[in-house]
């Protein structure tokens, strides 16, 4: 069984339309910090060192999305990546967002490309980091 790497964000008022739920752009800003996060803490190349250093990016290739519930001002929402595939240079995953009652909020679907940024082509992921990402890839 593959692991799932977890975490919650609160919805904040910066997050929210004036009818109080998440305006839908913000869920984006919430992916790419859980997607930042899951690099740090379980994938060990946070993005400081990907980017400043290591001169490498993962951009978005692909991205789709189902909303099914709103997400109001206040509420912890708790976020689930696993992961879909890996290749040589890019890889899928599958993130959930889910309320404080457990139900799903929004899906989404997401293709990223590791890249070297100063030529912005793609090349192959660290093979620490494939392995890595090995553990939450779905059976």
């Amino acid at each position: 069984m593959s692991d799932v790497f977890t975490n919650q964000v609160r919805v904040r008022f910066k997050h929210c339309d004036t009818a109080g739920i998440v305006f839908y752009p913000r869920y984006f800003e919430m992916l790419n910090d859980f997607i930042e996060d899951w690099f740090a803490e379980a994938l060990d190349w946070p993005f400081d060192a990907m980017h400043l250093t290591g001169h490498a990016g993962v951009p978005t290739a692909e991205l789709q999305c189902r909303f099914e519930a709103p997400s109001r001002l206040g509420e912890l929402l708790t976020r689930e990546l696993r992961v879909s595939h890996i290749g040589r240079s890019s890889f899928s995953v599958e993130v959930r967002l889910a309320g404080p009652d457990g139900g799903t909020r929004m899906h989404i679907s997401q293709r990223l490309v590791c890249v070297d940024t100063r030529t912005m082509t793609a090349q192959a992921l660290p093979d620490p980091v494939r392995h890595a990402m090995g553990r939450f890839l779905a059976a």
